[in-house]
């Protein structure tokens, strides 16, 4: 038997074993390529997701899949892709002439993973032992050919496919494959105008790209969305069955894919801070269109005002008053320390004082604004900075407010798309850092607002949420106002507010035991 982590002669006994086994192959020339052993994960109660996913690409390989479609759902972080590299080597090592495409979300990413697949075959002991050579003239990273005819050229998802095709028509063995790995980039699957973009190029440009009925389709990547690529072909949306391998981070027994790299208890908290995040890219398993991203008891309803030490606000502006549009949104916000035991810490939280949402056309706009500003000056701490969106009717605000003495006017840039911006602060909202005023008058209205927010932007509206993600990137994120008004407090402090507590119990004490 091969001794992997150990120097070996190249032989014909070797050979065999080699080819037949994937897995084999892959701690070979791992070591080989990186000096460093290929560790086999030992999760308890479950098999390692290395062996499963070898086993699949080898069914895959000998053709003995649903309709030739393999489909493979894992957690980020858990060598997938290198897995595939060593595959398309190993699977060229038996038939040198075999062609694939290589297809991620971006061609960046591709052509890293041909690059290292380039590098295996380019190994001395790879090409003495399979007689397998890369033409002279094959110079690029994307793309290069072996003498054999064989080829492997990488692609990104939403670009075009032009002088590849995957696999050879008319042979009823291997020929090669169309594989696609992670094909979504994450802060971009919650828009509907990428997400789909990935979704059109595949079926009308991919699917076309393999010469024989032989030929498999092999996808690998977590879940983003519960309408994106992988979850469709799970639903057969092209008609078709896949034969689907989904390897969830904690099995319906309780038992954790990747305990060394994932725990249990990292996990957990995942789950319980960011659901649509171990949802979807760990739990593979979406959650569906109409759930909320924020939950109602993540809100903490407060009978009194925390101690405030900086206000703002934030703005949301409408191009119309029609009331079947988004309407103008104003909300005004205070900063805190978090408090446990009556002991300050180092986390902060939003404290959401009062929202005022309006339809009005873009000429009262102006007036609107100073009546809300008028009534936040009123508060015990004035509001020093105003966060608003460059676009249309916020510039005409913008130039008004400029001329406010006294108030920041902070113009925001909304780059990403609104499903990837709440999924963003899902966090920071699940650790209950977010208060409002039990009685309120805007306070039910706001967090029914939130609670109605989804992943796909299949609510109706979001105004009010998007002065809320902008106050939580604001207030807590970027901390904007923190640094400049509340200076972390020295650890000398910190331990004689300790020692002060310490005295006044050990007082007490003592008051108690002269009593019995």
């Amino acid at each position: 038997m091969i001794n992997e982590s150990e120097h070996f002669n190249f032989d014909l006994e070797s050979k065999a074993k080699l080819l037949g086994s994937l897995l084999l192959f892959i701690k070979v020339f791992y070591k080989l390529k990186t000096g460093r052993e290929f560790k086999i994960t030992e999760p308890i109660g479950r098999e390692s997701h290395q062996i499963t996913i070898c086993k699949a690409l080898t069914r895959a390989f000998k053709l003995q899949i649903v309709n030739q479609r393999l489909l493979i759902n894992i957690q980020p972080g858990s060598g997938k892709s290198t897995i595939l590299t060593y595959f398309v080597a190993w699977a060229l090592a038996h038939f040198p002439d075999s062609n694939f495409i290589y297809v991620s979300y971006s061609s960046e990413l591709a052509t890293k993973h041909t690059y290292s697949i380039k590098e295996i075959i380019s190994l001395p002991e790879y090409k003495r032992l399979f007689g397998v050579e890369i033409k002279s003239d094959s110079k690029a990273k994307d793309n290069f050919q072996t003498t054999s005819g064989g080829s492997v050229r990488a692609f990104g998802s939403t670009g075009s496919i032009t002088g590849q095709d995957a696999g050879l028509p008319g042979l009823d063995r291997f020929s090669g494959c169309l594989i696609f790995d992670d094909m979504h980039k994450p802060d971009e699957v919650f828009s509907d105008t990428m997400r789909n973009k990935v979704t059109d190029n595949y079926f009308s440009t991919l699917i076309h790209r393999r010469r024989g009925v032989n030929v498999p389709f092999i996808g690998i990547g977590q879940c983003l969305h519960e309408d994106d690529l992988f979850m469709r072909l799970r639903n057969g949306y092209d008609g078709y069955e896949w034969e689907s391998v989904i390897l969830k981070a904690i099995d319906e027994c309780g038992n954790v894919l990747t305990p060394d790299n994932t725990p249990q208890e990292f996990l957990m908290i995942l789950k319980e801070k960011s659901p649509y995040v171990y949802a979807s890219q760990y739990d593979q398993n979406p959650v569906p269109a109409g759930g909320g991203i924020f939950k109602p008891d993540w809100f903490v309803l407060t009978d009194e005002d925390p101690e405030i030490f900086a206000t703002f606000i934030t703005a949301d502006t409408s191009e119309t008053d029609k009331n079947y549009n988004d309407a103008t949104v104003f909300s005004f916000w205070g900063i805190h320390r978090i408090k446990h035991h009556e002991v300050e810490t180092n986390e902060y939280g939003l404290h959401w004082i009062d929202t005022l949402e309006t339809w009005i056309e873009p000429k009262d706009l102006e007036d609107e604004f100073l009546q809300f500003y008028a009534g936040c000056m009123r508060y015990k701490v004035k509001p020093s900075l105003i966060a608003i969106e460059k676009k249309s009717t916020g510039v005409t605000l913008l130039s008004v407010l400029k001329t406010l003495q006294g108030l920041r006017v902070l113009d925001i840039e909304r780059n990403k798309g609104k499903g990837a911006r709440f999924m963003a602060i899902q966090p920071i909202v699940a650790s209950r850092l977010i208060s409002l005023p039990r009685y309120g008058k805007h306070t039910h209205k706001c967090i029914e607002h939130c609670t109605k927010l989804t992943a796909n932007d299949s609510h109706r509206w979001d105004d009010i949420g998007d002065t809320f993600c902008d106050a939580v990137n604001i207030g807590i994120i970027e901390r904007i106002l923190i640094t400049k008004t509340q200076p972390t407090p020295h650890v000398d402090d910190f331990a004689k507010m300790l020692g002060g507590h310490n005295k006044r119990i050990s007082t007490i004490r003592k008051d108690m035991y002269s009593r019995m």
